[in-house]
């Protein structure tokens, strides 16, 4: 196989272990809160809000050393070991304790900062700004149908079920488990091949995947990704991309954890009420196929970079944020275990509520794949601290917004959402506009990035 073909099956195969692992945590962040709900008449008193918001205020700390733990042990293994953190985390929920669920928490984050930062120096590396567009949305096409084939699941199983019993959540997270197994072990599929380059390392070659080297030099490869992380943080692209990051950091939590707890809690929807909250996750699944595919196809014949695609994403979650407003209650993402009488400015309507899932996807995958294009297009030879301040930043306002899930009513979610939104949608032009500039300079086709 040519070098591009192993790279090109690189991304595949990411994108399939994540597709894996991703069916069984996203399921699992969007049934939690229903999930516990039910458990709290007995010993166990968690809560899926507060265990997200430890996992993503961790997972931000931690983003700060994952460059360098890349740097140390490779991408691969880095992928594979917290893939079993990801694993266990959802076990909890086969026999749920409270310790043992915050615990799980904490590990998580650790596992995720260097799941993500692995993922991005993997994608980086396996690229070339010619083909970094088109594996961003390739990449973001496979892990986007974990949201739809556990959701389905969830939907069919749960179908006109009220309480969710032992035995129904025992299923379902065994389930889940063994699919996040599955989706580790696939990650020693990546393939080795001789023009890479380790992490915080730009001279050394063939160490996609962490190939033995001296502790020493190792050690110096960690120090330099942690000062390189430092310094990319207060530059001009990376601040004002930050914004447009936080914003995915705020919506992330919306559409994985608040919006289906929201479907979930309104009684009007009859029996079906807990099913749709699987529903609704295909619908934002197939919204983020739709829009990793489509950006990923069309990144080469694209003449205006990437701009309108960030544009369709805030115009697309805006008109979400809309419908939502007007159709569900206002009390809903607090609602007690009995759920919500209340009704907005129309009668709860499932139609419109799976309508918004699928434009919650559609938009979130429009800024995600321009994020991961452009990061992998400006940071090519950094990519390792490159990614891990993006997920820091996103993880740290998903804490944020998780924390505050708990007790903020729909009106200012939303609200919140659509000022950070207006702002990151103009630095993100900002940003994007002088890469063109300075692609255009060198002379190379701006249309190919």
């Amino acid at each position: 196989m040519s070098s591009e073909g192993k790279k090109l099956f690189n991304i595949i195969i990411l994108g399939v272990s994540f597709m894996f692992i991703f069916t069984a945590f996203q399921t699992c962040g969007n049934i939690a809160q229903t999930v516990i709900t039910n458990l709290n008449n007995t010993d166990f008193h968690g809560s899926g809000y507060t265990s997200m918001s430890i996992i993503y205020g961790v997972l931000s700390a931690s983003n700060l050393i994952s460059p360098s733990v890349v740097a140390i042990v490779g991408p691969q293994f880095s992928m594979v070991v917290s893939g079993i953190f990801y694993s266990l985390y959802i076990a909890v929920f086969i026999q749920p304790t409270t310790w043992a669920f915050y615990t799980a928490s904490v590990f998580i984050g650790i596992a995720a900062a260097v799941l993500w930062t692995a993922q991005g120096n993997c994608l980086t590396l396996n690229s070339d700004e010619n083909t970094i567009g088109r594996n961003s949305g390739v990449f973001w096409a496979l892990l986007q149908f974990s949201l739809f084939f556990g959701n389905l699941y969830i939907y069919f199983a749960w179908q006109g079920k009220t309480y969710i019993s032992e035995s129904d959540r025992r299923t379902v997270f065994i389930a889940l488990t063994v699919i996040s197994l599955v989706g580790t072990v696939l990650f020693f599929l990546i393939r080795k091949h001789e023009d890479t380059k380790a992490p915080g390392d730009e001279d050394s070659t063939n160490e996609i995947l962490g190939e033995s080297s001296s502790a020493r030099n190792k050690m110096m490869r960690a120090v330099a990704a942690f000062k390189k992380s430092i310094t990319l943080s207060f530059t001009k692209e990376m601040m004002l991309l930050s914004v447009t990051t936080a914003y995915t950091g705020l919506e992330l939590t919306f559409f994985s954890g608040v919006y289906g707890t929201c479907i979930g809690a309104v009684n009007r929807f009859g029996s079906e009420e807990k099913s749709l909250i699987g529903l609704s996750g295909i619908f934002i699944g197939v919204g983020e196929i739709l829009g990793g595919g489509i950006f990923g196809l069309l990144s080469k014949n694209s003449r205006f970079g990437r701009n309108p695609v960030v544009m369709l994403g805030i115009l697309v979650h805006f008109i979400a944020f809309y419908l939502i407003f007007f159709n569900m209650p206002n009390d809903a993402p607090i609602a007690p275990m009995e759920g919500t009488d209340q009704v907005a400015y129309m009668i709860p309507s499932k139609e419109v509520a799976m309508l918004c899932s699928f434009l919650l996807g559609l938009g979130d995958s429009c800024f995600n794949t321009q994020l991961l294009s452009i990061l992998g297009f400006l940071y090519s030879e950094d990519s390792a601290p490159a990614f891990a301040i993006f997920k820091f930043v996103q993880s740290i306002c998903a804490a944020v917004a998780y924390f505050y899930s708990n007790y903020f009513l729909l009106q200012w979610q939303l609200l919140i959402m659509v000022i950070v939104g207006f702002f990151g949608t103009i630095t993100f032009f900002t940003v994007e506009w002088e890469a063109a500039a300075a692609q255009a300079a060198r002379g190379s086709d701006y249309s190919s990035i």
